[in-house]
């Protein structure tokens, strides 16, 4: 099997409102997006934003608040600059500032925002992992 991740959906109470939030943080709905799911291309993978209560019928699962979910989304920048650029302009577009960019322990730059829904993303700036030209991360014992 070769590892792959193509698509992450996030479940949503309000997809108007949700999509909204994405365009206004810079992202741009696919021509794939219908009225019922909003597609965005980020690099070699897709984000999805689907109802959340369909999202729990199509996989046969109860819809209940959750809480925490254990769970990030990330933005790495290519410099704390960029990093500060990208945090304020999800704030301005909506999110919840959750931890603001800070220098952090393990050597880096992070901050933590919500989307409406709830959905944690970082923002880091990651001096250890370098991105390509494309903005594609690659760990250190990557095979091409």
């Amino acid at each position: 099997m070769q590892p792959r991740l193509t698509l992450v959906t996030l479940g949503v109470a309000d997809l108007t409102k949700s999509r909204a939030f994405y365009e206004a943080w810079g992202w741009k709905a696919s021509s794939a997006s219908q009225p019922s799911v909003a597609f965005f291309q980020a690099n070699g993978l897709a984000l999805a934003l689907f109802g959340r209560a369909d999202l729990a019928k199509d996989a046969g699962v109860e819809d209940k608040p959750t809480g925490f979910a254990a769970f990030s989304l990330a933005y790495n920048a290519r410099s704390k600059q960029e990093a500060d650029e990208v945090y304020a302009r999800a704030i301005a577009a909506g999110a919840h500032a959750v931890k603001p960019l800070q220098d952090v322990f393990w050597g880096g730059y992070s901050g933590y925002f919500a989307d409406p829904d709830g959905h944690l993303w970082e923002v880091a700036w990651n001096p250890f992992f370098p991105l390509d030209e494309q903005g594609h991360l690659f760990l250190p014992d990557h095979q091409t």
